[in-house]
């Protein structure tokens, strides 16, 4: 008994929060299924993807790896080194659009 009152016990989430989220994981990932079942093409295809793949990814860490109760410095630390580098891919894509367009331009479509 003197062990137990020792170590307190972490925090606590009701059982029910886990399974709403695990419905809400099933439901996402049976609509990336329908986005191939409905054969959808295009950017609406991989918007609709992306749109799904980060609200799963989105769950999975805030409740799955407990983001959500932690500190905001915690959060900080994880979510803004993840942006800067989504925000240089970013930039990355428009440079290379620009340098694939002028390479064309400058020595042409080659043979």
């Amino acid at each position: 008994m003197a062990q137990a009152a020792a170590h307190p016990q972490g925090q606590q989430h009701p059982i029910k929060l886990y399974l709403v989220v695990w419905a809400w994981l099933f439901v996402l990932s049976t609509c990336s299924y329908l986005i191939d079942y409905f054969q959808l093409e295009g950017a609406l295809r991989y918007s609709l993807i992306l749109l799904f793949m980060l609200l799963k990814a989105g769950l999975i860490v805030a409740i799955f790896m407990h983001m959500a109760w932690e500190r905001l410095t915690l959060v900080y630390a994880i979510l803004v080194p993840l942006g800067a580098v989504l925000v240089f891919v970013a930039i990355m894509v428009l440079e290379a659009n620009y340098t694939l367009l002028s390479r064309l331009s400058f020595f042409g479509l080659g043979s």
